[in-house]
């Protein structure tokens, strides 16, 4: 490859894994198993990659993604025609039409909740994060701050209605509640 091959590479990995985790939850709210997703994500993401040339820059990756992965969800349905658990193809065009809207109303909370988790005084930040924290748990926190589980789960909840109202105030100001 040489440098513009690899760049060009580059900025496809770096769009499509930036957008991977939205585009499957769309694909997910179109299929009915999870096996139907990773099979439906893995075909779209080699023609993603094969029509890469023909994408806008100046457009919408996740756009341009939801569209390639309605069509993949139509093909895939198409060749698993004789299954029951089969989604009428009027009904797919729905669904992916409230998924679309789904990911980015999701996207949004996502970014009101990062804006909201900043606003937090710091030591309620550091407790936010600790408790979601893979492989900690919440006696292990409470001793770390000297305090009881109950206690922290208190303190917790209070924090977490926090961030609730706070995110809903931010998506309700963008139209988006």
């Amino acid at each position: 490859m040489d440098a513009s091959e690899d760049r060009n590479y580059e900025d496809f990995v770096r769009l499509f894994t930036h957008h991977e985790p939205k585009l499957r939850a769309f694909v997910r709210s179109l299929l009915p198993t999870w096996e139907d997703v990773d099979e439906v994500m893995q075909e779209t993401s080699l023609v993603l990659w094969r029509k890469w040339s023909e994408f806008d820059p100046s457009t919408d990756f996740m756009k341009w993604g939801c569209v390639v992965a309605r069509f993949e969800v139509l093909k895939h349905r198409r060749r698993k025609a004789r299954d029951r658990h089969v989604f009428d193809p009027d009904l797919i065009e729905i669904l992916a039409a409230e998924g679309a809207d789904e990911v980015e109303a999701l996207d949004a909370r996502r970014k009101a909740l990062d804006s909201c988790l900043q606003q937090l005084p710091e030591n309620q930040r550091r407790l936010v994060m600790a408790a979601y924290a893979p492989g900690r748990t919440i006696k292990e926190i409470a001793a770390q701050a000297g305090k009881s589980a109950t206690a922290l789960y208190k303190t917790l909840n209070r924090v977490r209605t926090a961030l609730l109202e706070c995110v809903e105030r931010s998506t309700r100001k963008e139209g988006l509640a």
